[in-house]
């Protein structure tokens, strides 16, 4: 039986990966019997590029996706279906919560005077504090300069 999976390519912390088709008896970093290499997929970036004509004839000579690959193929849209738990088994499934479109508000230009009538304001006049009765300014008597006093003879 034939396997569509992924064999990391690349270097040391930097994960890339290979799409291949190969007979699911052999590891995958065995290149003799790869059939066809037909995508790779940069971890880091995110975005696989997948040749999607071949992989739809492989899987219609009976090829079976890893279940990584088979995700990537739901996310590409090549194939339909729900996605599946690439874990082990002991890991729980994370359930994907759908994201809630926030709702939409209509412009104040749609909304008609007749719907929503608008109340009047009346302007009020500014209140101001009670003013303060002013003091009178505090006059500091300066000491007179003292004369140097005169040297004896």
């Amino acid at each position: 039986m034939l396997a569509i999976r992924l064999k990391r390519v690349g270097r040391k912390n930097d994960p890339s990966f290979r799409i291949i088709v190969q007979d699911h008896r052999r590891s995958p970093k065995k290149t003799r019997g790869v059939a066809e290499f037909v995508g790779f997929y940069d971890a880091r970036k995110g975005a696989p590029v997948i040749n999607a004509e071949r992989v739809k004839y492989w899987m219609g000579q009976g090829a079976q996706p890893s279940d990584t690959v088979h995700n990537l193929l739901v996310d590409a849209k090549i194939i339909t279906g729900k996605k599946v738990n690439a874990l082990n088994k002991k890991t729980p499934v994370i359930k994907e919560v759908p994201k809630e479109e926030p709702k939409k508000v209509a412009p104040v230009a749609e909304v008609k005077a007749e719907e929503a009538p608008v109340p009047e304001v009346k302007a009020e006049e500014p209140v101001t504090p009670p003013a303060e009765p002013e003091k009178a300014p505090e006059v500091v008597a300066e000491a007179p300069a003292e004369t140097p006093a005169e040297p004896a003879v």
